[in-house]
């Protein structure tokens, strides 16, 4: 009874110290839940005065004689791994087709395509497809490939696919607007994964954000930015299960094989070869007969000699007998423009920039190599390469100007920073491909495979000697094994160079196939 009474009062003392403490944490509770609450807040009004502000402007632009009204949101979205900090803010302008929703934003159709672009380099923004190709607006150069000449204006842009698709344009850490947050190293964007997840992250993000998830799903790349397009179409689907409707190359390389010019590489000095042909055929240095015929007929042969007896004497070097490398020497003569003593002298081996000095160097003319179409006086007579590109030197301040001008005005953004439009993100990390070519052909192959709904565009210029046309047919036929795949691999041919949209002729006729396309994907 005694033991019974001592054990009571001892649980009793227990409780009654576990009330008074329990009382005692309440209070305590309280007071560092209003002290927790204040930091909360403090954080959050920190975090929103750090968040980039999003800037939303309206507008209208007349496409195929119908007015199509648009919200243009122009910023940044800070890019962050799993809910940590914000390691980079990526900037990017978007277009949504309609007015806005109560809350002041785009107000999106879940149903309609959007399509997320880019451009290459690496180290381009997306401001070339942005005022080049796609958007409400765009540069305007001559159809005759003159040097444009300063001050620049913007136009409307008739051929822009806002009718057919929202745009989404994301300019990559390094260029535009987009950098690393501070005290964040930009080497850890700077290379083919590294870029894959960044990018692949922003269009999961914004998907996320901006309710997405449901419209159909496109990715648009130029140039390299077709390197990214075939490894995102892959990193999509596996890192997030995003699955695309479609991918559209323009003027894209998948792989650096075709490329790459190189002693024990004979297969660009073949692939060039058609580019080589239309080039000359242009600027009216080949013989009678061929700038009788129109330029495909000119380009068809070319290729059919490339792939043929062309290909054979670079496989056989001088195993080839003499009488049939010497047939061989006159018929790329013939066809290229340039005398059968240079082509010997070259070993049959002759690079882009070889090429660019050699073919009008009695006109002392440089051939460009983003559109060989344009020609710029040479710097020095004697040289074996291109001084310089006189495309490039057409392209860049036109294009920079516009997007400055652009931003401020029509989208009223403004930043301290420069708007980087093409800038060196060097040294640019291979290092899965340390000792081979790199590639992401086979990825586009793959997630064709798992997705059988994904549809591929290829858009390629004739003029094209960056990134020529007969490449890329090259990466289709020895990718896209299967007739399945390549019934949905389509290729469209223009009149133009890498950046073909600034022939209005070839921007008019890829507006029209890639409505076609894109009526088809997005069945």
């Amino acid at each position: 009874m005694i033991r019974r009474f001592f054990v009571c009062c001892f649980v009793f003392a227990i409780i009654g110290c576990h009330s008074v403490a329990s009382a005692d944490d309440k209070t305590t509770s309280k007071s560092d839940k209003t002290e927790k609450s204040e930091k909360e807040d403090a954080k959050d009004k920190k975090e929103d005065d750090e968040t980039p502000k999003l800037r939303v402007t309206t507008g209208a632009v007349t496409i195929d004689g119908e007015e199509v009204a648009y919200v243009a949101t122009a910023g940044k979205l800070p890019q962050k791994h799993d809910g940590g900090d914000a390691k980079a803010e990526i900037f990017f302008v978007a277009y949504t087709r309609g007015g806005l929703g109560d809350d002041g934003q785009a107000e999106a159709d879940p149903d309609r395509p959007v399509t997320f672009c880019f451009n290459g380099g690496p180290g381009a923004s997306s401001v070339w497809l942005h005022l080049g190709m796609l958007g409400p607006k765009r540069v305007r150069l001559p159809d005759d490939a003159s040097f444009p000449e300063p001050p620049y204006k913007l136009v409307a842009n008739p051929y822009s696919l806002l009718d057919v698709t929202d745009l989404v344009f994301i300019d990559p850490v390094g260029t535009g607007y987009s950098r690393p947050t501070e005290g964040e190293k930009r080497e850890q964007f700077h290379g083919l994964e590294e870029d894959l997840r960044s990018v692949g992250l922003f269009i999961h993000d914004y998907t996320t954000k901006f309710r997405r998830w449901e419209s159909p799903k496109f990715i648009l790349g130029e140039s390299y930015g077709g390197l990214r397009a075939g490894g995102l179409s892959d990193l999509l689907q596996d890192r997030y299960h995003m699955y695309l409707n479609g991918v559209v190359l323009v003027s894209a390389v998948l792989d650096f094989s075709t490329l790459g010019f190189a002693d024990n590489n004979d297969l660009p000095y073949v692939l060039f070869l058609p580019g080589y042909a239309a080039t000359a055929w242009r600027h009216k240095a080949l013989d009678d007969d061929l700038l009788g015929k129109p330029l495909t007929e000119v380009v068809a042969e070319a290729e059919a000699f490339a792939a043929g007896d062309f290909a054979d004497a670079l496989l056989q070097g001088a195993a080839m007998p003499a009488e049939k490398r010497k047939e061989v020497v006159a018929e790329a003569a013939r066809l290229t423009g340039l005398s059968e003593e240079y082509l010997e002298a070259t070993d049959l081996r002759v690079s882009m920039w070889r090429f660019s000095k050699e073919l009008l160097r009695g006109r002392n003319q440089l051939i460009g190599r983003y559109d060989s179409r344009y020609v710029g006086p040479g710097v020095d007579g004697a040289g074996e390469s291109m001084d310089y590109d006189p495309s490039d030197a057409a392209f860049e301040g036109i294009f920079c100007a516009g997007m400055n001008a652009y931003l401020a005005d029509d989208l009223d953004y403004q930043d301290d920073r420069v708007y980087e439009t093409l800038t060196s993100v060097q040294p640019w990390n291979y290092k899965p491909f340390i000792n081979r070519y790199v590639t992401t052909a086979e990825r586009l192959r793959d997630a064709m495979v798992k997705n059988p709904a994904l549809e591929v565009f290829a858009a390629c210029g004739y003029f094209d000697l960056a990134t020529p046309a007969f490449a890329m047919k090259h990466t289709r036929d020895h990718t896209m094994t299967t007739d399945a795949l390549r019934e949905r691999f389509t290729t469209g041919y223009y009149e133009g160079g890498h950046m073909m949209y600034v022939h209005e002729p070839s921007l008019e006729k890829l507006r029209k196939d890639l409505v076609e396309w894109y009526e088809k994907a997005s069945e």
